[in-house]
């Protein structure tokens, strides 16, 4: 079966293939933390990519204002076929000439996110996260970006909302407060199961960043991929791992690989 079963991404009504598509690759190379420098790749290149993703049973596409040219590019390449994707979007970080800057006021959520749907043509986004700068407490509380996410859920312009976190405290803050985190998790980074455990009590999406270590993966292991993808999936509580790559081959790979962990 080609298809990955869809899953539910908590209480938002909102299903999702197991893995979903990082697109950082598709906008930005400067100042990222993979192994390799890289080229961006061409439009063929990119189509060529979601074309492969679609066909294997990825629903879900990540992105983010931080990643460059990714929601522009995504938005011509999918064209009228955007809302056949479940589309991850994000607010708070931006990236300019070479530096991450970061606003979470109420008036700038609410603009990235409206910029978002003009860059991505879609008339509402599946999904926004806070893109954290790691103070996730101090955000949650006090910096009115949750407030505007609930107020543009109710308008229709967003289906759900949360994080994107660096601290357990804030990822279970931020499970309480909205409907999804995003964390790291992989064998190499086990600290912020404590969110996980708290999203499934809760019955909240979760998402997972750096699921593969961004590449940095132990070569001890026989496969490396393959442990990390094990350990991803047998945690309940788990959605989705989102996997970044701008090769149709090792996306297939990948692919393999989760479906052979989700067996």
């Amino acid at each position: 079966m080609n298809q990955f079963d869809h899953r539910p991404l908590g209480s938002t009504g909102i299903h999702v293939s197991a893995i979903g598509l990082g697109t950082v690759k598709l906008g930005r190379n400067q100042g990222v933390k993979y192994p390799s420098a890289f080229e961006l790749p061409s439009d063929a290149a990119a189509q060529a990519l979601l074309e492969t993703a679609r066909e294997c049973g990825i629903t879900l596409i990540d992105t983010a204002p931080a990643y460059g040219l990714s929601e522009e590019r995504l938005g011509k390449l999918l064209g009228a076929g955007a809302h056949d994707w479940v589309i991850c979007s994000k607010t708070g970080e931006e990236y300019i000439n070479g530096s991450s800057h970061f606003d979470f006021s109420a008036a700038h959520t609410r603009a990235s996110v409206e910029r978002s749907l003009k860059r991505l043509q879609r008339d509402w986004l599946d999904l926004v996260l806070v893109h954290s700068d790691g103070n996730d407490v101090d955000i949650i509380e006090n910096s009115g970006a949750f407030e505007a996410l609930g107020k543009l859920k109710q308008e229709g312009s967003i289906r759900a909302f949360g994080m994107s976190t660096k601290t357990v405290a804030g990822g279970i803050l931020a499970a309480r407060e909205s409907d999804c985190v995003m964390v790291t998790y992989n064998p190499g980074h086990i600290e912020e199961q404590a969110v996980i455990d708290e999203c499934l009590k809760l019955n909240k999406g979760v998402l997972l960043k750096k699921a593969l270590a961004s590449g940095h993966l132990n070569s001890e292991d026989a496969d490396p991929v393959q442990t990390c993808l094990d350990f991803a999936y047998a945690h309940a509580g788990v959605t989705s791992a989102i996997i970044g790559t701008i090769n149709p081959q090792h996306l297939r790979d990948n692919i393999a690989k989760a479906k052979k962990a989700l067996t």
